[in-house]
């Protein structure tokens, strides 16, 4: 391996390729369901799936959290933990996410016993939680970067439900609608924890490759489900 350091303009390409090359929007379910062709088993099994991963997405949040060592990063990192768990109850990404699965047709029960979990899908979250809990804080930080690639798919999403697939309830797509802005943020104050940290070049060769991983638990997510629902006929 090349031992010099990367500006951080190099760094910041390097993890931004990744997105271009490895992230699951790339991915054919999630083509297919952005060209409206998804059934609505199909849509309704990515809802119901996804929402294992929404609800773990607090929980690597506090186990990074509880790593930060300086409080002005604490301070930052656990507005995601809020915005995902909200203050009280009916707040929050996890009750909007619960929300977008009543407006497709899936009832609340169904979203919180995860019947329909796929095992494929369960062990990908686990792994991705185990990560954050062991890696060294920074590495598991540079995980987190997927939002960088996140904002701009958001807003496509919201059209693609809006015009596509018009049985969805438009007051569903509030999760899309809050992580416009929350996404940005985040990525933003992420990035900068990595940039600071990652100050030779295995550090950001790990960075890096923490980034990648990431990338691969949202494709092994979205393999599942292609096996599971290849044409929408299983029941959801």
């Amino acid at each position: 391996m090349e031992s010099y350091l990367l500006s951080d303009e190099q760094f910041v390409a390097r993890l931004r390729q990744i997105g271009e090359e490895h992230y699951h929007d790339k991915h054919p379910y999630h083509v297919a369901m952005h060209e409206g062709k998804l059934s609505p088993i199909q849509l309704r099994a990515w809802i119901a799936n996804r929402f294992y991963y929404q609800k773990n997405i607090p929980i690597k949040d506090a186990l990074i959290l509880s790593k930060l060592p300086s409080r002005e990063d604490r301070r930052e990192w656990i507005q995601r933990i809020i915005d995902h768990d909200g203050r009280e109850n009916g707040e929050g990404g996890i009750e909007a996410w619960i929300r977008l699965g009543e407006a497709a047709g899936i009832p609340r029960e169904e979203m919180l016993n995860e019947r329909h979990v796929l095992p494929a899908v369960r062990f990908a979250v686990d792994a991705y939680v185990n990560f954050c809990r062991l890696e060294p804080w920074p590495i598991a930080v540079a995980s987190s970067l997927t939002e960088l690639f996140a904002p701009t798919l958001v807003s496509k999403r919201i059209g693609v439900f809006e015009q596509l697939y018009p049985w969805i309830r438009s007051e569903g797509l509030a999760y899309f609608q809050a992580r416009l802005h929350q996404a940005p943020r985040d990525a933003d104050h992420g990035l900068k924890i990595v940039l600071r940290e990652c100050r030779d070049r295995s550090e950001q060769e790990q960075a890096i490759s923490a980034l990648r991983f990431k990338c691969n638990v949202l494709w092994a997510l979205l393999d599942a489900l292609s096996l599971a629902y290849p044409d929408g006929d299983n029941r959801l």
